[in-house]
């Protein structure tokens, strides 16, 4: 589940749920690129030795009422043929762009996979394998050497799919339970029963994935601590390697934006106690905190690329919904969460024909790329080592950013025991990640940020 930020700056007193921070700068800061760079060209002197594969499906059977994911309901006619059908024009021109780029330093080599959306398991066994071949066949990705980590839902979590998932490799399985609460999954409009939830998890087992990762949110309307912890309960039954914690989150232009459901003071306070009641629980089962949403069992085996990092690495996103990274240009195609602009975006995108190019981004500049490097990382529960951003930018972050820290650290986000090598979150400041996340942005961000919002 992923949200767009609020362009909005923090407030002195800041609210532990201002926004998600999940990429930096988020898409709604992207903008028309009027020189419509080469990708071969801006590729041509990058890192291309350890990067990370994403490839987009933008469908599901229903879209929840929390959702302002790029995704449309459903694929009529053959859409999801000529979807793939883009997907491969785009891949191969993507891969001959790396390819064509001299200067760069090191061969072409992915060091992790994923599948998202939408739902990858939207398509069918068939169109699975066909995924699958384009990862493999267009890009050179070894499937069955790397991480792969596949999203998908409790109605399309199949036998059949999931066996042409874990023989293709797929190493982590990731599923939006959400709750499993009936009345709860009603409240968040997404239609499910806790006998299908339990049934579809029962099949993931039976496929032998390593890794399953469970979602669950936390202020539903009409949840409360004793429901949370019946669902947090559910989850552990089924021993999960990984369990995200989301709290919800309204939109603009999702169902539950359209009824009217909002955000005050209580409800930021309910929630922040319902996550440090899942954080409490999940630490006391054997699992160890990894951000602010994410716990992983401590005997879990080991699930993530070893030589890949996120602060520093090029990621190549395929397909409509996904961002691609260099260390100078963030770029994908148009966004939009209104129904009616998503089903124009990716009928746009299964007639292009020329993927060479680069048409919707941000330019990324030094001062871009630091705050992008710290908010990445200090948003890890393990922290950020200063001497890394000193090896990359010749500073300490306290020089660039010795106001913000200092922010944090009255309110007591940082960890004032971490020592002078490491910078680290308090448990208080991981709580309130979706505070710290925001007040790092640049001003230029911001205002890129409002003025799609005002549109």
């Amino acid at each position: 589940m992923t949200t767009a930020p609020s362009p909005t700056a923090p407030a002195t007193t800041p609210r532990p749920y201002e926004s998600y921070v999940y990429a930096y700068p988020h898409k709604t800061a992207y903008r028309p690129l009027d020189d419509r760079p080469a990708l071969a060209a801006e590729w041509a002197t990058e890192r291309k030795d350890a990067l990370s594969l994403y490839l987009h499906i933008p469908f599901c059977e229903v879209r929840c009422g929390f959702c302002n994911l790029f995704t449309r309901i459903g694929a009529p006619g053959e859409l999801t043929t000529r979807y793939l059908d883009a997907l491969d024009r785009q891949a191969t021109a993507v891969r001959d762009a790396l390819d064509a780029g001299g200067g760069g330093e090191g061969p072409v080599r992915f060091a992790a996979a994923a599948f998202g959306g939408g739902t990858p398991t939207y398509l069918d066994a068939a169109e699975l394998e066909r995924l699958c071949d384009l990862a493999e066949k267009r890009m050179g990705a070894d499937l069955r050497a790397v991480p792969l980590s596949v999203e998908t839902s409790p109605a399309t979590a199949t036998a059949d799919r999931l066996a042409v998932l874990a023989e293709r490799g797929a190493t982590r399985l990731s599923i939006g339970v959400q709750s499993f609460v009936d009345a709860e999954a009603r409240a968040a409009v997404r239609p499910q029963r806790r006998a299908e939830v339990e049934a579809a998890l029962g099949r993931i087992r039976d496929a032998r994935i390593p890794v399953l990762n469970i979602d669950l949110i936390y202020g539903i309307d009409g949840q409360t601590p004793a429901t949370w912890r019946r669902s947090l309960d559910a989850a552990l039954a089924w021993l999960p390697e990984e369990l995200y914690l989301y709290p919800l989150y309204v939109r603009p232009l999702t169902g539950l934006g359209k009824l009217g459901a909002g955000s005050d003071a209580r409800w930021d306070r309910q929630r922040l106690g319902l996550y440090r009641q899942g954080r409490d629980h999940l630490l006391a089962e054997g699992y160890e905190q990894v951000s602010m949403r994410m716990f992983r069992r401590r005997d879990a085996p080991p699930q993530g690329a070893d030589d890949y990092a996120c602060q520093t690495d090029g990621m190549i996103g395929l397909g409509c919904g996904a961002r691609s990274y260099t260390s100078r240009l963030h770029y994908s195609f148009d966004y939009a969460v209104d129904m009616r602009a998503i089903r124009a975006i990716i009928d746009a995108y299964t007639r292009t024909e020329d993927f060479s190019r680069a048409e919707v981004g941000h330019r990324v500049d030094g001062d871009e790329a630091r705050r992008r490097h710290l908010l990445q990382s200090l948003l890890q529960a393990r922290g950020m080592a200063v001497a890394e951003y000193r090896a990359r930018f010749g500073a300490d972050p306290a020089e660039d950013f010795g106001a913000e820290l200092d922010r944090f650290a009255g309110l007591g986000w940082l960890d004032s025991g971490a020592g002078p090598g490491l910078l680290r979150l308090s448990p208080e400041g991981l709580a309130h990640s979706d505070a710290l996340g925001p007040a790092l942005f640049s001003p230029a961000v911001r205002a890129a940020m409002a003025a799609y919002a005002s549109k």
